[in-house]
């Protein structure tokens, strides 16, 4: 299954992927992508933190289906990695609070944060600087913008700006993708290389920049 990945990673690199510990914070457009990928990469042990349920405008960005409408969106993302790839899912249907979340990412080795509001951002940036555990964040905004950061080069805006649903964006899905390949590669280089790299990538010129 993973013939063309060992080849282009190397063996070593394919069974460290393999043993790191991940955390992944949201289950919507980015994390459901993101597990995704990393399963079909080879990445085994990935834990998924959500409460939501899936809606139908989840379906255009998400790897969630029509069928899965109304179910929990870490239930449904554990069926649908465990059949494409046989890798279990540990999920975690609850929502990140400060008083929870220093059992939640124990044990990881890596968290990523694919929240989509400012306050789960800040708690989850907090509580690996507390623990010091690596931890990457990713967000995308309504004008075909996302960035890649990791914690110690990521700031937290002290008041959220309002802006429109990046599902109602109307090229959210191609920057979805682009979004979640470069945020993909930028993890699997850190587990195979130590190397933490922050991105920047502006849909309208397809540009990908390290910052």
């Amino acid at each position: 299954m993973h013939e063309h990945e060992i080849e282009y990673r190397s063996q070593g690199a394919f069974k460290k992927m393999g043993n790191i510990n991940i955390c992944v914070c949201g289950a919507g457009a980015l994390g459901s992508n993101l597990i995704n990928n990393l399963a079909r990469q080879g990445f085994k042990r990935i834990t998924a933190i959500d409460m939501d349920r899936v809606e139908d405008k989840n379906v255009a960005t998400q790897i969630y289906t029509l069928k899965d409408v109304g179910q929990k969106k870490v239930r449904a993302l554990q069926t649908h990695i465990h059949q494409a790839t046989k890798v279990v899912v540990n999920v975690v249907d609850k929502q990140l609070r400060e008083n929870n979340v220093n059992k939640i990412i124990k044990g990881h080795d890596l968290v990523i944060d694919v929240f989509d509001n400012w306050e789960s951002r800040r708690i989850v940036k907090d509580a690996c600087e507390q623990k010091q555990i690596p931890s990457v964040h990713a967000g995308m905004s309504d004008d075909g913008f996302s960035e890649i950061k990791w914690n110690q080069s990521y700031s937290i805006p002290k008041i959220e700006a309002k802006q429109d649903d990046i599902c109602d964006y109307p090229l959210a899905a191609n920057l979805v993708q682009i979004t979640v390949a470069v945020l993909s590669e930028v993890i699997t280089q850190f587990v195979t290389t130590g190397k933490q790299i922050n991105r920047e990538i502006t849909l309208r010129d397809i540009g990908v920049h390290t910052v």
